[in-house]
């Protein structure tokens, strides 16, 4: 039978692979035949996905995003050890909830230095002679509706995932001529501890109804949003670059 998505041999690195989206995408990328390379801080945790995958090349990397001047000697041991990429997720994030009084610029940096300047920084390595794959390399920003719908002490993290977004609209266009396409996916709510973390912070509240409300397909899983990613990984998505693409359950059409 005609497989769309076939990831067959493709050798794809996924940050913040030990749990929530990161590891529901992996084991779906492993399910579609690719050998996942795991990074994430938890080596425990990666151990746990590790062991569910059932490509005996899937490996794991323990390392933590936020020491930036790290990251290059991260991917080249990658390539050396595993082989040039063919694609990229990052799933590495932290949410920040907080009103703009509380925002300091050292939590600001903190927010900014996971879920974005790690991004461009490992981009920028891949993207080096010999560390991506003669046919290109594809890669997918695991974004949020919040770089595009705003919401109460939420400007850390909506500032963030836009800068991402905005990120990927020009690395698409730099880096096309080395047969790369640069994607993002923007999710609204899914039940993962970042939604736990949501549903305790505004439990009762007019806001967290209102946002349930828009979202009229309900509450996302994890998988969703891996669906969308081993898309816009395979072939089947050959004509799409410097796209940001909604998983949101219908909630920016409201």
């Amino acid at each position: 039978m005609y497989n769309l998505v076939d990831l067959t041999d493709k050798k794809i690195l996924i940050t913040g692979a030990s749990s929530g989206i990161g590891r529901s995408i992996a084991e779906l990328l492993d399910k579609l035949g690719a050998q996942v390379i795991l990074v994430a801080r938890r080596e425990d945790k990666l151990q746990e996905v590790q062991n569910l995958l059932s490509n005996k090349n899937a490996c794991y990397y323990a390392a933590d995003l936020s020491v930036l001047d790290k990251i290059e000697d991260l991917i080249k041991l990658i390539v050396s050890e595993q082989g040039v990429l063919d694609g990229f997720v990052h799933s590495a994030g932290i949410t920040s909830t907080r009103p703009l009084k509380m925002i300091k610029p050292s939590v600001l940096n903190e927010v900014m230095t996971i879920n974005f300047y790690s991004f461009v920084e490992i981009c920028r390595c891949i993207s080096l002679k010999k560390r991506y794959s003669e046919m290109g390399c594809n890669i997918v920003g695991i974004s949020s509706i919040s770089s595009i719908q705003g919401n109460k002490s939420k400007t850390a993290y909506a500032a963030s995932k836009g800068a991402m977004d905005a990120a990927v609209r020009c690395m698409a266009k730099e880096l096309s001529d080395k047969n790369f396409r640069v994607n993002s996916v923007a999710p609204a709510l899914i039940e993962t501890e970042l939604y736990d973390k949501f549903s305790n912070y505004s439990q009762g509240s007019s806001d967290a109804e209102m946002v349930m409300a828009r979202q009229y397909l309900g509450l996302g899983r994890p998988v969703d949003v891996a669906n969308m990613v081993a898309f816009l990984l395979s072939d089947a998505s050959r004509f799409i670059t410097g796209s940001t693409i909604g998983v949101d359950g219908g909630r920016l059409t409201w």
